[in-house]
């Protein structure tokens, strides 16, 4: 199982390098940096332009491979470059990297787990109302756009914040608008309530898509294998439907459950992005598309590193549960 394990990492740094490459060769091809000097009143010289693009490994005269080698060079040691306004990007990484990971951690755990309890659950009762009603929730989450479900769920926390402003007192629980209240000092534990309050919704928000996504494919792998000739041996051997079904049954349908999880993670990021943009937390997505509209090329680069990383996390993880899933990997 070692070996596998290292073999399965090798392949993902290697894929991790190929796709930061790309995505640096696509940016630095596509993009501008040098835009934004021209459009600066007084109008820098061209000299003046050229020589700041140089000092910032970003002028378009320098050929691509040239710039590349040099900016590959930088990453290796640990340095992403800097920004087009100068600043260092490893000091945003560092920043954003944090409100991110908060974000995506817990909408993937959050809505993973509850997706696979839940498309478990509505299998062993097929047609049942539970099925049905987490069918239809399903379904419904998955039509609409996650950029609509987060706008929803800030009308509806309107709502009930005048709700329990008039029950109980309580002036605002559910925040929409960034991380943390700007100026706040009310020690630990305060900073701590302030931080939950602000992150419930856009967690609630990435969790939903999740939720759905995971509840149609757990349910569908469950009922594959509910008829199976292995849970029903496990029966006649004595065990008790729920040991048969928690033991044998579940354990096999979650097999292709945590294969999927890898490619739904990179889904995440997607709308991650648009979930930090609505809520007005400086993550890795929201950067994303500030970058672009900057036309910066050091930190596209480095968001696209960082994706392709947390995709690799997530694949290797999904290797180690594998493993432990299915015994035939181990074995070989």
């Amino acid at each position: 199982m070692g070996m596998f394990l290292v073999r399965r990492l090798v392949n993902y740094l290697v894929l991790v390098v190929v796709a930061t490459t790309c995505a640096y060769l696509l940016a630095a091809s596509a993009l501008s940096p040098r835009v934004n000097y021209e459009n600066q009143s007084p109008r820098p010289t061209e000299a003046a332009v050229d020589a700041r693009l140089d000092e910032l490994n970003l002028n378009d005269k320098t050929p691509l491979a040239e710039r590349w080698m040099v900016w590959a060079g930088d990453v290796v040691t640990g340095d992403f470059g800097k920004t087009v306004t100068g600043s260092s990007v490893n000091d945003q990484i560092e920043v954003r990297i944090l409100v991110s990971l908060r974000l995506i951690v817990a909408g993937v755990v959050i809505g993973a787990t509850l997706g696979v309890a839940v498309g478990a659950y509505a299998a062993v009762k097929q047609y049942g109302w539970f099925d049905q009603a987490s069918t239809a929730a399903a379904f419904l989450v998955l039509a609409v756009p996650a950029v609509v479900i987060a706008i929803s769920l800030q009308v509806v926390a309107i709502w009930l914040n005048g709700l329990m402003s008039e029950a109980f007192g309580i002036p605002q629980f559910f925040v929409f608008n960034g991380e943390r209240t700007p100026g706040l000092e009310t020690g630990f534990l305060g900073t701590v309530w302030d931080r939950f309050k602000h992150m419930v919704l856009p967690t609630i928000a990435l969790a939903l898509g999740q939720f759905a996504a995971f509840s149609r494919y757990q349910r569908n792998m469950m009922l594959d294998v509910l008829g199976s000739d292995f849970v029903r041996t496990a029966r006649a051997k004595g065990l008790t439907r729920r040991s048969a079904l928690l033991k044998h049954a579940l354990r096999t349908a979650l097999i292709p459950t945590v294969t999927y999880f890898t490619f739904t993670f990179g889904v995440m990021m997607a709308g991650t992005t648009f979930t930090e943009k609505i809520y007005n937390w400086k993550g890795m997505g929201s950067w994303l598309i500030d970058s672009i509209a900057t036309q910066d090329v050091h930190a596209v680069a480095a968001v696209s590193c960082f994706m392709a990383v947390c995709v690799m996390a997530a694949a290797f993880l999904s290797d180690i549960l594998y493993a432990w899933l299915d015994p035939r990997v181990r074995v070989s």
